[in-house]
């Protein structure tokens, strides 16, 4: 005789089944019958599921559409007033901001350029704060929780280690948007591997597996492997930056000497240009300016040299470039390109695929908040139990 489920047991199946639907939808709308194929539920069971979430306002239904013969299906989608997440960074250049649906349109991005070298912890996260505040009025839903990008190494939600923003190091600066914002907590992660999150949830918009490397004042690295951002055992996966391309070579902000930042960073470029800012960098590349073009070609070659090493050691079949490198890419592509061709052995059997990021700066802080939105969706009580992501 089959023993009778227990209440747990069944609220924890239902959960999980409320789990896949929420997830199916994540990619895109479908009907009653179509989430029933997509998640292998019967269609009685989705029927079940979805009435108390198009109640709550959680879901919408559209209108129907007929295709070919028999009943018109109504697609499902989330509501426009559903829950959002924020995201925020902190970078050596600038702040910014959004706010980021279940399904993962970025809603509303604010950024403000300032220079974040030397400034207090305390003011730089304020300032943060308001600016993350600021879209408390304009969100669609209610605020499910925050997602903080830093240009460091995070473990156990401290930042560890942050060459060039030293005053974030030994801080909890979620903890501190925390309570700010009035939310329990906020999810921090290391900038360039939320970033490269950002190219899988909802939706994959770089197959396979990956490097995502982004320049700014410095250089991260967030590492794609089975569908997966690798942290390593203590959070220190993908500081790629300091990545040593010449043993004696210029000494670094981490203390060390010849790490690849410092010939391929934004800063190299600029000085080497002679120019003040990326968009004046910009203009002269465009002119063709010879300093300007010389400075890129340096740049994409180190970046070159440390990336071959990168493949050569993990086999990984493309490279996607964000971030300034991003808005570079096609002064930076011919020397990358060259040193890959030459370097990385497995070129002569598969070429690595190079391409650049299509969410530009936008990146890092829709990443960051997909973590709260894929944390929300794989446990369904934050939506509709009135809990909280924690």
């Amino acid at each position: 005789m089959t023993a009778p489920r227990s209440p747990a047991h069944l609220r924890a199946l239902r959960e999980a089944n409320l789990t896949s639907v929420l997830l199916a939808l994540t990619s895109r709308p479908g009907s009653r019958a179509q989430l029933a194929q997509r998640t292998g539920l019967t269609k009685a069971t989705v029927a079940s599921l979805v009435e108390p979430l198009l109640a709550a306002r959680l879901l919408i239904e559209d209108p129907a559409e007929a295709h070919g013969r028999g009943r018109p299906s109504h697609p499902l989608r989330f509501h426009p007033s559903a829950p959002v997440a924020i995201g925020a960074e902190v970078n050596v250049g600038y702040i910014a901001v959004a706010t980021l649906t279940l399904d993962g349109r970025l809603q509303h991005f604010r950024r403000r350029d300032v220079d974040n070298r030397g400034r207090p912890a305390d003011g730089l996260l304020g300032e943060l704060t308001a600016l993350a505040e600021s879209l408390y009025g304009e969100a669609a839903g209610p605020v499910l929780g925050a997602g903080l990008a830093v240009p460091g190494v995070v473990h156990e939600r401290q930042v560890i280690r942050a060459p060039n923003l030293p005053q974030l190091a030994g801080t909890r600066p979620g903890e501190h948007l925390a309570a700010a914002l009035r939310l329990p907590i906020v999810e921090t992660g290391n900038e360039a591997g939320l970033a490269a999150r950002a190219h899988l949830w909802p939706v994959a918009v770089t197959g396979g597996d990956f490097a995502y490397v982004s320049g700014e004042a410095g250089v991260g690295a967030g590492l794609v492997i089975n569908g997966e951002v690798l942290h390593g055992a203590r959070g220190f996966a993908g500081e790629f930056g300091h990545m040593v391309i010449e043993r004696e070579g210029r000494p670094c902000t981490c203390g060390g000497r010849g790490c690849v930042e410092r010939y391929a960073g934004l800063r190299a470029m600029l000085d080497a240009s002679g120019q003040r800012d990326l968009p004046s960098l910009l203009d002269a590349l465009d002119s063709g300016e010879a300093a300007a073009v010389a400075a890129a070609r340096a740049a994409g070659s180190a970046l070159g040299v440390a990336l071959a090493s990168l493949l050569n050691l993990c086999d990984l079949p493309a490279v996607v470039l964000g971030g300034v490198y991003a808005q570079l890419f096609a002064y930076l592509r011919p020397a990358v390109q060259e040193e890959l061709t030459s370097r990385v052995l497995a070129d002569a059997l598969r070429p690595t695929e190079l391409r650049a990021s299509e969410l530009g700066d936008r990146a890092a802080v829709q990443g960051a908040a997909g973590v709260i939105t894929q944390l929300a969706c794989s446990r369904p009580h934050l939506l509709v139990g009135g809990g909280q992501p924690g």
